[in-house]
């Protein structure tokens, strides 16, 4: 007899997920503030960001060189990264495909505001199948790397953490899933992930890692039979 499942739900980030955001939001941000810093300086702040909110990112700089931002600072850098990803964003190949081959509830976590969120949904015809909801950095206390907006997700859609299967991009928000207590999978297939990030995410307890979305479906399928083997045994 073939086991029962005990994976109950699965939950996607958006960019770098979804979308191939990540890469014009860091361009954006980087951009900005290069103009008012030395580049080769900016560059190593910028360093160990990938993941973070964009507004922490400039934080951090503004910090590090003792920046006195105007206080529409970030509110501008982030209307125009979000203009740009409207106009220009591509969906992760494959990905509404492979979700949609799935037979899991599916939400979205993400750290980037609701609205973002569900125009990217929208880019990539995603919306009907996100069908336990949206949950975004605006609706938690904390962000990732705080398993906040995980724990939101799981709990409106009824369902253990532990039961919930989760695929990152960056370190932030798979210490954020795994802090909550779910299951990761790691997708290195969007064009911002730096050659060192399957390491890193292998060192922080992600045990599988993803290229191609067209992968997904069997791997979760997998993933779901030992789990319901294990729980069984």
């Amino acid at each position: 007899m073939t086991p029962t499942s005990y994976i109950d739900l699965l939950i996607c980030d958006c960019d770098g997920v979804l979308i191939d955001s990540e890469i014009i939001t860091g361009r954006v941000v980087r951009e900005a503030l290069a103009a008012l810093v030395p580049e080769h300086e900016l560059d190593v702040q910028l360093a160990g960001t990938f993941g973070l909110q964009s507004r922490d990112i400039i934080a951090r700089v503004a910090a590090h060189f003792g920046l006195d931002l105007p206080a529409d600072f970030h509110p501008n850098v982030r209307r125009r990264a979000e203009a740009i990803i409207r106009a220009e964003v591509q969906s992760i190949p494959h990905v509404r495909e492979a979700l949609c081959a799935i037979d899991l509830p599916l939400a979205v976590a993400s750290n980037s505001q609701h609205e973002a969120v569900r125009h990217a949904l929208q880019r990539t015809g995603l919306t009907e199948r996100v069908d336990v909801g949206v949950f975004s950095a605006d609706m938690v206390k904390r962000p990732k790397p705080a398993p906040d907006v995980y724990l939101l997700a799981a709990g409106t859609a009824g369902v253990d953490p532990y039961r919930c299967l989760v695929i990152e991009d960056s370190a932030t928000g798979a210490a954020a899933a795994l802090t909550a207590g779910m299951q990761v999978i790691g997708f290195l297939g969007a064009s911002h992930i730096p050659p060192e990030q399957g390491e890193i995410l292998r060192e922080l307890g992600v045990e599988h890692l993803l290229h191609d979305m067209r992968e997904l479906p069997a791997l979760v399928e997998r993933l779901r039979y030992q789990s319901a083997a294990s729980a069984s045994a």
